[in-house]
């Protein structure tokens, strides 16, 4: 500031008289600075409220993305229980085994069951039906008798299970065929 208690400066260093203002020219300049920070500030402004934005895509990006791994991990755990419960399957199969451990073994078997229910793990039903490619694969053929019409599953080999709207695993089938 200058020492004349009448004058102040501006930020240039220009003295202005107090009482006369700013001639035109440094008004005009000093508009144009204030057009040129509300103009500054609006960018910034909108620059923040897009980053928030994209903060806020990107919490939801992931979010999305750790759900679709943990259904990744869950599908992959319940596939690897599948096996266990065919080979539980199985050894019910023969009655070689004694009353107690067969009663050991369904008692399993009914436990590995009730977990994949819990899970929404369902068995996916193709006996009797016609064959269908999305939910079975057709290991073998057998001669279609007794009124069983083309390409009708007539055994199941092994069970095929679903989880939600995805196969979990197809079902193993043999499927009727008309010789000749």
């Amino acid at each position: 500031m200058s020492e004349n208690p009448t004058e102040w400066s501006t930020e240039a260093g220009e003295a202005v008289l107090d009482g006369a203002g700013p001639d035109a020219s440094g008004r005009d300049r000093l508009l144009q600075e204030l057009e040129d920070a509300k103009a500054l500030a609006e960018e910034n402004y909108k620059k923040y409220l897009l980053s928030i934005a994209d903060f806020e895509n990107y919490k939801k990006r992931q979010e999305r993305d750790e759900a679709r791994r943990a259904s990744a991990h869950r599908y992959m755990l319940l596939e690897r229980l599948l096996p266990v419960i065919d080979n539980l399957e199985r050894a019910l199969q023969y009655d070689s085994a004694g009353d107690l451990l067969r009663g050991g073994i369904e008692q399993t078997l009914k436990g590995f069951e009730a977990i994949l229910a819990s899970e929404g793990v369902t068995v996916i039903e193709v006996l009797g039906k016609p064959f269908d490619p999305r939910v079975a694969e057709a290991i073998a053929t057998s001669p279609a008798e007794g009124g069983v019409e083309d390409d009708t599953v007539t055994e199941v080999a092994q069970k095929g299970y679903g989880l939600g709207e995805h196969v979990l695993r197809p079902a193993k089938v043999i499927v009727a065929k008309h010789s000749g």
